[in-house]
């Protein structure tokens, strides 16, 4: 929208109080705060939304694989030729057996369920998702035969152990005697501490080598299951697909999505929840705008009714309170961007500083899943708000303009 030198003039005087007309300031300061307030909330919640959606998503990923083939009754025979064929297929970027099986843990007269995940020793050394979140002893010294384990950080909380010290795994899958089948219990040293980030991994993770693993839980030359990554993980069932037959009585083919499609829908339910209840915020900062315009027109029907005797078409004056309007959501909408992208850069100090200050645990990770409060900008998302936030502003200066271009200067000014 176009404006000539005076309806610039004149949309300038009325951005700024005159005489008598601090209320009407008042108000449209308020509506830009408002409308700063509602941005911000839009830009911090998304971010954080997809920030907390793509964390999951890394650690899930970069532990579980995009799909995997789990073998029946926890083994899966000739998985040498499932593991051959599935890099065989296009969009396959690799494809490596695991072993994993819940067992219980003993340590300092402590009990504990865990999670005890078998991999080959080069998986294990090049899984960042393990080795870049080391927070006590060495990868390196988790080998085979070495009898050394690497485990989660809230599991060594919870069982007292640390470096060097021994922890005790024990197996259903024991020996045979007349009373019954007696549990396998089997020691081992913690070799490595890590911390991934995800409450229920680090709780229940014990890694060890795959021969060590094979012969704690006695299947020989089996494994578990054969985890496969992709190019791309929304089709990473497209991809497997002709991987089917060749599993069909062996195991079956789950892949990320189905593994934790429950979490990940509610995700994204929360999410379009929370994007529609926090637009609301900028709707009833709109009405503010709404509001202080209609003020602000009714303050300057004398000044309207004068232009229009001098010749400024109703067009004009359309064009000046629309001016008006969207100039005042327009620097709500940065200040909204700025407030937003100072906390977002805060984000974990502010929660920090609340936890302090009220002695309450906001992010406790055995809730949230995650240790530290994640975030993630979607520019796409970022253009969608300020984009609704202009066109609401808009909207909202139609009204007013239309009863300033309205007014009839005859009526206004008879009695002048």
């Amino acid at each position: 929208m176009i404006l000539n030198r005076y309806e610039r003039t004149v949309a300038r005087r009325y951005l700024l109080p005159g005489k008598g007309e601090g209320f009407i300031f008042l108000v449209a300061s308020i509506s830009l705060f408002a409308v700063a307030l509602g941005v911000a909330a839009l830009i911090i919640v998304m971010s954080v939304m997809n920030g907390f959606r793509a964390e999951l998503f890394d650690k899930i990923v970069g532990l579980n694989g995009h799909a995997i083939v789990q073998g029946y009754e926890g083994r899966l025979t000739n998985w040498q030729q499932i593991s051959d064929e599935a890099r065989k297929l296009p969009g396959v970027t690799s494809a490596t057996p695991l072993i994993e099986q819940p067992l219980m843990a003993s340590a300092n007269g402590r009990v504990e369920g865990v999670l005890v995940r078998g991999m080959r020793l080069q998986d294990i050394r090049n899984n960042p998702v393990i080795t870049q979140n080391v927070k006590s002893g060495s990868i390196a010294s988790i080998t085979p035969g070495s009898n050394r384990v690497a485990i989660g950080s809230r599991l060594a909380e919870t069982l007292g152990a640390y470096v060097g010290s021994e922890i005790s795994l024990i197996s259903p899958e024991g020996r045979s005697t007349v009373v019954g089948t007696v549990p396998r219990i089997v020691s081992y040293q913690v070799g490595a501490i890590f911390e991934v980030g995800v409450y229920d991994y680090d709780k229940a993770f014990v890694v060890m080598p795959m021969q060590d693993a094979q012969t704690l839980l006695m299947l020989g030359d089996q494994v578990g299951m054969v985890e496969i990554q992709t190019s791309d993980p929304d089709k990473a069932r497209i991809i497997l697909a002709p991987l089917g037959p060749l599993v069909q009585g062996r195991g079956i083919i789950v892949d990320w999505q189905q593994m934790n499609s429950a979490l990940f829908e509610a995700l994204e339910i929360e999410r379009v929840a929370m994007f529609v209840v926090l637009s609301l915020i900028v709707l009833v900062a709109v009405f503010n705008i709404l509001s202080s315009l209609i003020m602000l027109v009714r303050a300057k029907t004398r000044d309207i009714a004068i232009l229009r005797t001098m010749g400024a078409s109703r067009r004009s004056m359309m064009k000046v309170f629309v001016t008006v309007g969207v100039t005042i959501g327009s620097l709500g909408i940065v200040l909204g961007i700025i407030i937003g992208a100072i906390f977002l850069f805060f984000r974990q100090a502010v929660v920090d500083f609340i936890q302090l200050i009220t002695g309450q645990n906001l992010w406790d990770p055995s809730v949230r899943f995650l240790s530290e409060l994640p975030s993630k900008t979607d520019p796409f998302e970022v253009t969608a708000i300020i984009l609704i936030a202009l066109i609401l502003s808009f909207l909202a200066t139609l009204y007013p303009a239309w009863k300033a271009a309205s007014t009839d200067p005859v009526q206004v000014l008879r009695y002048e």
